[in-house]
Parts: structure tokens; C-alpha cells; sequence
């Protein structure tokens, strides 16, 4: 038999690519404290910050490190001499580095062209390697850079002793199929460990991020509640779902701690998660749609592919205007209520009516004052 793939290793940026997001600056308790919760639920690595922001960012960073019991603490750094001195600070004998590899960036950037930055990989990765650090390196803009320019890259970082490559769609321009030949490409290329990055302008950071591990991606770098810059990053509670779900890979993460970690990310950015957000929303285990209900009923399975057991949740029926009587004799039931077949048709039209005017699901309190309502007149 074939052994099992091994588990794709879980890299978190919230602290660093999701701070980036318009609007949002944490705190550091808020920082320890989601710091703490991704350790707990079993993320592998934290990009906790970047050291050059200042003092208060790299004393937040090595504090992190210093608290971390499981999870990799890394900072994440520029390619050069002064940053990998600042990322040494940290204390976490990791670093990572990142560098632009288009055309268009390196130039706007830098004002020079491919071969510097060859130079730099080759100057700035030994260079850190002499302090002892473990060495990650990003190319930013990878989906824009020419193929046959990237594989040099990449070379390039493992002959200067570079342990792995993050892939950065920054722009979030790629799609799955051209995602998964990328990395079936760098796969064949190198034996070091490669990483994608997404970024979801198109709405494809978490189909893209399982195609990077179709095609070899060993690593995803991801963000709680899918929080970064413009339309921000790959979802950390939709990677680690649909890695388990559709391509059968395991993470270390713990799905039942995706909901409590998202609430305090939530809480602290100050962005309310929408209701049909996937995996955490406060309506993705909730069914109104009498069909749909009355399925549920007989067999969860009809209408829920994922069991909100696995993430700590649990099923919720609600009344509304697409409810049928299935759904309400059920809510009924719960409440130690029951009706005959008229007077349910009764509470049925009531609750429809109650949704429409109100604009709202019809919860257990509504039903018990409508059931009253409906009660026969004694004369």
C-alpha cells in the first residue's frame, strides 16, 4: 500500500499579511492573544510581524515567540543585511525573506533587473544562515514573473542553503489549472519545500491554494477569515476544510477551534463575519427552505456535506417564508407543542406572513405567540 501523503503544513499570516488589510491595527494583548489561539488550534507556523515597523513590533514579535509552545514563530523580513539582523533579534532561529521577481517589480523597486536579485539571494541567504537562522524565502509577484526566470530563482535559493520557497500570487491573478502546472513544474525543479501564497481578487485564493498542493505545494500560507490587503488572502478555515474534505490531506489543525478563533480575529479587527461566510458564518449550518428541511429531518446528509459537529457547531432549522410544515410540526415538537393538520396550515401561513413583514427568521418565541394566536376561540 501506498503510505499517506504527508500533512500540508500550515503557515499563518494574520498577525502580518492580515494586519496589512485597510483599517486594522491589533493591539498586543489582541496580538498574543490570536498568537495563542493559533498555537492552540494547531497552526504550524506564525508570521507573526515585521521587525523593520519599529521597536513596538519587534518586541511584539519576540514576545510572541518567547510565549509559542507548538507553532514556528517567523518574521517576516526583506531581503536585506539590516532586516535579517532585525529577524535574528526575534529569537526564533527562523526568518523569512521575501523579494520581488517580476520584471515590472524589480524594477520599480530596485530600478535594476533579474540578475540582482539572483545577487541578492545569493548575498542575504548565507548571510543569515551565519546567524544561525533557518531560511525561508517569498518571491513576491511569482504569478507575474517569467517561468524560466522563477525556476533560476529558485534554484538560486537552494544552492545558497534556503530550506523553502513561497510562492506569492500578490496580485491574486492565477487559476487552479495554471496554479497546479506551476507547481508540478517547481516540483520536478527543486527538492525544497515550496509554499503558496494566494491573494483573492478573483475570489480563487482557496481553489488556488488546493491546486498548489495538487500540483507539489508542501506548505499554505494563509489568513484567519481571509484577512489582508484589498480582497485579502486564502481563508485559513476554508484551506484546512477543503484540504480535508476534497483532496483528503491532513493539517494539525483542529476544525472544532476554527469558530472561537475567528470571532476573536473578528473581534479585533473590527469586521463582523458575514453571516454566509464558509465554515464559520452564523448561517452555514442553518436551514429555512422547506424542502431542504424536511430532507434534514429524514437525513442530514440530503442537504449538509459537512457535519457542523466536526467544527463544534451545531444544525439550526428556521422559520421563515420558504419553511414548510415539516419544519414547523419539528420546532413545535421541541417545545413540547404539536397541532392537527389545519391549524398547522394556519401557523404555517402565520410565520410566512411574520417573515415577509418582518424581514427575519421566525424564532422559538414567535412560534410559541403565533401558536397561541391560532388556538380555537372558546365560546
Amino acid at each position: 500500500m501506498a503510505s499517506p501523503a504527508p500533512p500540508v503544513i500550515i503557515n499563518d499570516s494574520t498577525l502580518r499579511d492580515g494586519e496589512q488589510a485597510p483599517g486594522i491595527a491589533f493591539t498586543l494583548d489582541e496580538k498574543l492573544a490570536i498568537a495563542a489561539m493559533l498555537d492552540a488550534a494547531g497552526v504550524d507556523e506564525i508570521e507573526a510581524g515585521t521587525p523593520a515597523m519599529g521597536p513596538e513590533e519587534l518586541d511584539a514579535i519576540r514576545t510572541i515567540a518567547g510565549m509559542n509552545r507548538r507553532a514556528a514563530v517567523i518574521p517576516w523580513c526583506r531581503m536585506t543585511r539590516g532586516d535579517i539582523d532585525l529577524g535574528a533579534m526575534v529569537g526564533s532561529g527562523r526568518i523569512h525573506l521575501s523579494v520581488p521577481v517580476s520584471d515590472r517589480q524589480i524594477r520599480a523597486k530596485f530600478g535594476t533587473g533579474r540578475q540582482d536579485v539572483l545577487a541578492r539571494i545569493a548575498d542575504a541567504v548565507p548571510y543569515a544562515l551565519d546567524q544561525g537562522l533557518r531560511v525561508s524565502v517569498g518571491g513576491e509577484d511569482a504569478s507575474r514573473a517569467d517561468p524560466d526566470f522563477l525556476a533560476r530563482v529558485v534554484v538560486a535559493i537552494e544552492e545558497a542553503g534556503g530550506h523553502r520557497f513561497r510562492y506569492a500570487d500578490t496580485l491574486g491573478v492565477l487559476d487552479p489549472f495554471g496554479t497546479r502546472d506551476i507547481f508540478a513544474r517547481l516540483a520536478r525543479e527543486t527538492d525544497i519545500e515550496l509554499e503558496f501564497h494566494g491573494h483573492d481578487d478573483l475570489g480563487l485564493a482557496t481553489a488556488n491554494t488546493l491546486a498548489a498542493v495538487r500540483g507539489g505545494a508542501t506548505h499554505a500560507s494563509v489568513c484567519v477569515l481571509g484577512l489582508g490587503e484589498r480582497a485579502g488572502n486564502a481563508p485559513l478555515e476554508e484551506v484546512v476544510t477543503a484540504l480535508r474534505e476534497t483532496l483528503g490531506r491532513r493539517t494539525g489543525v483542529d476544525l472544532a477551534q476554527l469558530g472561537t478563533l475567528a470571532d476573536k480575529v473578528a473581534n479585533a479587527a473590527c469586521r463582523p463575519i458575514p453571516e454566509n461566510k464558509p465554515i464559520v458564518g452564523g448561517s452555514v449550518f442553518a436551514h429555512e427552505s422547506g424542502i431542504h428541511v424536511s430532507g434534514l429531518l429524514r437525513d442530514a446528509g440530503t442537504y449538509e456535506a459537512l457535519d457542523p459537529a466536526l467544527f463544534g457547531r451545531k444544525r439550526k432549522i428556521v422559520l421563515g417564508k420558504h419553511s414548510g410544515r415539516s419544519a414547523v410540526r419539528s420546532m413545535l415538537r421541541s417545545i413540547g407543542l404539536d397541532a392537527e393538520h389545519e391549524r398547522l396550515e394556519q401557523l404555517l401561513d402565520a410565520v410566512r406572513s411574520r417573515a415577509v413583514r418582518t424581514k427575519r427568521v421566525v424564532d422559538l418565541p414567535d412560534l410559541a405567540e403565533l401558536y397561541v394566536q391560532t388556538m380555537t376561540p372558546v365560546l
